[in-house]
């Protein structure tokens, strides 16, 4: 019997985080180039092209936005709506990420109830025996050759989570679910697959690319999984990038497999055609194209097709709700809080959600045997530019505040921890939120000051201290925050109220549960230094502290500082409402340099 051929073709989507619609909710405004409704017609137009066709999503997509936010609390009773214009699309599976159990796993169940696609993951698991997701699933599809006669086509599908999801969220499924080591789960999946008839197997993995040599649980695992777990097609995610830069065969194979990573918040499609041939006894991959297609630069049609239609519809009622919410008003704030310094200087929009933190900390502490220990707060820097460009910025006007600018400061569910902790722990603290900046060598211009592979806000300083920090040294700890070697300090003396702080000083720190639950290796995050864990998020407490007239003065003397170094510059980018911000940062002697890339501008700063 002589060979026939055919095209399987995969759509993929990852990180939507409950991007249904282009709306930027922090804003109240249409955002063009994001949301789930701005694919749909790029979808329809890409299975119109091929008959055989699946549309699949790797993870991350139930929460990350105002209107998921919203679907997890005052629409809790209601259909979700990133679920129902997942559903209106069509979708044929997806795997979850970790931000799926941000919200608990009660609106995740909920959501795996109204969802008509299955969901897997190789590596999750529930600790108490009941099925929570499947493993991996078999989808069977009669597609046709390209002489146009029907087959028979069994697809294997299963997917991963970053391990360290049992950390990030530990607050929302401790002692429920448990996730192990991505490699070995997905390799055995894809075998068991293989046992049971699948023809092609397809790997959903909620991972960045990271490092070509396989390690045990490893955050960034795509290299290894290409080159070990058998699959025929791996669709990436987690990183929030774009992979492949462009449209290229060659540039999208890891070890061989074809691999795709479509950006996030629906700014880009993936898609991966598979082209098999078959001899009667089983397919085989002959070839492959990979390609990425960006939602941002297409015309926009006049009015909505039907396929956006149908999303439109899915989540519009949703959608209103979430806009009528975040109206809400909630204080008032007598100064612009913005988060253009925040990776380079104390900020008022930090120090107000420290010291709301605080607030409520000393409150549910007041008249215990608590009551009078110091209390310092962590705040973390979400909004400085990132891969969200110009538009990744929080600037607030001085005036009313609403639930919208909440969000805009504090836009994760995360909840308020206390913690017990020394003045050694501290200065470790601080060191390894230090990490964040590159090594700077003095008495030269135009150094690049900002790491670009730590995240923005692993700059988790606290508030109440002062300090300086000296990037002439080598960071003192990795970003797994085990120790580097040599034993560097880039932290000075910790100060507060004019007092040095002692080694062997106990204080009560508050921070989020994220950090509090083991992320980045910070000190003293550890279950037997927990002092209060309410469940209260931070946004509630900024609520509360504005409502009751709370308020934050400009930054004096206290905060952190760069040791001074003269002669020496350095260059940051940040967002274009800078300029007019420049008085913040007076002591760097902020000089603008021009615009860069993504609508950012570029600054030099005299260290």
């Amino acid at each position: 019997m002589s060979e026939v051929h055919a095209t399987l073709r995969l759509l993929a989507t990852t990180d939507l985080h409950a991007h249904a619609l282009g709306w930027d909710y922090r804003r109240d405004r249409p955002q063009s180039g994001l949301g789930l409704a701005a694919l749909a017609e790029k979808i329809a137009t890409a299975r119109a092209g091929c008959p055989n066709t699946l549309l699949l999503d790797n993870g991350d997509f139930l929460h990350g936005s105002a209107l998921g936010d919203w679907a997890a609390g005052e629409g809790a009773g209601q259909p979700h709506p990133m679920i129902a214009a997942m559903n209106a699309l069509g979708y044929d599976a997806a795997t979850l990420g970790n931000h799926e159990f941000s919200r608990g796993l009660d609106v995740l169940e909920r959501a795996l109830d109204e969802a008509r696609f299955p969901m897997v993951s190789a590596n999750l698991y529930a600790l108490d025996g009941r099925r929570f997701v499947q493993s991996g699933i078999l989808i069977e599809r009669q597609i046709h050759d390209d002489r146009g006669h029907p087959h028979r086509l069994r697809i294997g599908i299963t997917g991963i989570a970053p391990p360290q999801t049992a950390i990030w969220e530990s607050a929302r499924i401790g002692g429920r679910i448990g996730v192990s080591d991505p490699i070995p789960a997905a390799t055995e999946a894809v075998t068991d697959l293989r046992r049971k008839g699948a023809d092609v197997v397809v790997l959903l993995a909620h991972t960045g690319l990271g490092e070509a040599t396989e390690q045990p649980q490893m955050e960034h695992s795509a290299q290894p999984l290409a080159r070990l777990s058998g699959a025929d097609a791996i669709i990436l995610g987690h990183e929030h990038a774009v992979f492949p830069a462009q449209s290229a065969r060659n540039g999208a194979l890891l070890h061989g497999r074809p691999a795709v990573m479509p950006g996030f918040h629906g700014s880009h499609l993936g898609k991966i055609d598979l082209s098999l041939a078959s001899d009667g006894v089983g397919w085989k991959v002959r070839t492959r194209d990979v390609a990425v297609f960006p939602t941002a630069g297409a015309a926009r049609p006049r009015q909505e097709t039907e396929d956006q239609s149908r999303v439109t519809a899915a989540c519009s009622r949703a959608h209103r709700a979430t806009r009528r919410w975040l109206g809400q008003a909630v204080g008032q704030t007598t100064q612009r809080l913005h988060s253009y310094f925040d990776l380079v200087s104390s900020s008022l929009a930090l120090r107000t959600v420290a010291a709301a933190q605080a607030d409520h900390v000393r409150r549910r502490l007041k008249g215990g045997p608590l009551d009078g220990v110091p209390i310092l707060s962590t705040t973390a820097p979400f909004r400085t530019g990132g891969r969200g460009g110009s538009t990744e910025f929080t600037d607030i006007p001085a005036g009313p505040l609403s639930l919208r600018h909440l969000v805009d400061l504090c836009p994760h569910p995360d909840t308020v921890v206390a913690l017990a902790i020394t003045g050694s722990e501290l200065a470790d603290w601080l060191e390894r939120a230090a990490i964040l900046f590159a090594q700077v060598r003095p008495g030269l211009p135009h150094q690049r000051l900002i790491r670009e592979d730590v995240p923005g806000f692993d700059l988790t300083l606290i508030d109440g201290l002062s300090f300086t920090v000296d990037v002439t040294c080598p960071p003192r700890f990795l970003p797994s925050g085990d120790a580097a070697k040599g034993g560097s300090r880039r932290i000075g003396p910790l100060w507060r109220n004019g007092k040095r702080v002692a080694a062997e000083e106990r204080f009560v720190l508050v921070t989020n549960s994220f950090r509090a639950g083991g992320s980045g290796g910070f000190p003293a995050c550890q279950p037997d230094r927990v002092l209060l864990d309410d469940g209260v998020e931070t946004r509630a407490t900024v609520m509360n502290f504005l409502a009751n007239g709370g308020s934050v003065s400009a930054v004096g003397a206290e905060g952190w500082r760069f040791r001074p170094m003269g002669g020496t510059s350095v260059v940051v980018e940040t967002g274009v409402g800078a300029l007019d911000c420049l008085a913040d940062i007076a002591h760097l002697s902020p000089e603008f340099l021009g615009p860069a890339e993504r609508g950012m501008a570029r600054f030099r700063l005299r260290l």
